[in-house]
């Protein structure tokens, strides 16, 4: 619903802006398939290197960025533990290698997940992140395997690193992690502007309520052809999606955005669409009483926007609340 302000039109951003605000996001799902036991295990390693090479090829002409494939996207489908573990063994890091490579042609990031084994023996489900140059800017472990993967020998992490690129800093998840709030918090804490997500299972509801509760744009890779890839903006509204007949999304991002409530901001949100027109978007998704603004202007970021207008951040209100609660005279005792 539309209440005196604009909403930002479309899936996809189209307007101005600063060009490192906005950047070109793919999401591709599906894993290699199964193959017959009599395959060798370096026979296996080519035939996901044509896989990707063939799934690539779909989002490439775009010229995307950033591309997101899902968790275990190096190992066909299938496969039992001890297969795997052989698989592992023969595999080490050519399909990492590959993406490498493609990485470097196409001048692109790329984030891959990777079962791979450490030097004591154990192995880590981990989410990769290559630079446009092919190198690794970041890796994030799973903090939360299943019970049935570190029944396997996948071992937990704790660390929630923030990877720092050149369209905004990076947080990861890889599938059952979206469950645990321990983990939501630290990523919120940390204030992403983006959160990968590389899973086997979707999430729903949770993938919306994670983009919202961490502030952060939220972009979702499936390992399930039968579940959607999804970019969602911090209000946790869906930019695009994949269907059932394409197993990719392509969105134009701008990251340039900023949450705020309505309280006390009516007034001040109509006076900047009335300065800034075209040149700002608002966008209401009805019922939670938060807004995101989004600069598409040239040279004037939405951070200064807000400024101009003494327009206060969703956070900041929320910690003023808090605050507010504490005075004497405020709190039930």
């Amino acid at each position: 619903m539309v209440v005196g302000l604009a909403l930002w039109a479309g899936m996809v951003c189209v307007c101005p802006a600063q060009a490192k605000a906005l950047v070109t996001i793919a999401a591709v799902g599906g894993n290699p398939p199964a193959m017959p036991t009599v395959v060798d295990h370096q026979e296996r390693v080519g035939k996901v290197l044509e896989y990707w090479q063939e799934q690539l090829g779909k989002v490439l002409p775009h010229r995307p960025d950033l591309i997101v494939l899902p968790e275990a996207c190096d190992r066909p489908g299938g496969m039992e533990i001890p297969d795997q573990l052989a698989y592992f063994v023969v595999r080490k890091d050519q399909v990492r290698d590959y993406f490498a490579a493609v990485a470097r042609e196409h001048r692109c990031y790329i984030a891959f997940g990777m079962k791979h084994q450490q030097p004591d023996g154990s192995f880590l489900n981990s989410a990769f992140l290559l630079d446009r140059q092919g190198r690794q800017a970041g890796v994030y472990h799973k903090n939360y395997p299943t019970v049935g993967e570190m029944a396997a020998g996948i071992r937990a992490a704790d660390a929630v690193p923030i990877i720092e690129t050149e369209f905004g800093r990076v947080a990861c998840a890889i599938c059952f992690d979206l469950n645990f709030d321990e983990l939501r918090l630290k990523v919120a804490a940390a204030r992403p502007d983006i959160i990968l997500f590389l899973s086997m299972y979707h999430g729903g509801m949770v993938q919306s309520y994670w983009a919202y509760t961490c502030r952060a744009f939220f972009v979702g890779a499936m390992g399930q052809l039968e579940t959607p890839c999804e970019i969602r903006n911090p209000l946790g509204e869906v930019l695009a999606t994949s269907t059932n007949y394409f197993n990719y999304t392509v969105a134009r991002v701008n990251l340039d955005a900023r949450l705020v409530h309505l309280d006390e901001n009516w007034e001040k949100l109509a006076a900047l669409k009335a300065k800034y027109g075209h040149e700002v978007s608002i966008d209401d998704p009805g019922r939670v009483g938060a807004v995101l603004v989004t600069s598409h202007h040239d040279t004037l970021r939405a951070d200064a926007m807000l400024d101009e207008f003494d327009i206060e951040r969703l956070d900041a209100y929320f910690d003023r609340t808090r605050a507010a609660r504490q005075q004497p005279g405020n709190l039930l005792k």
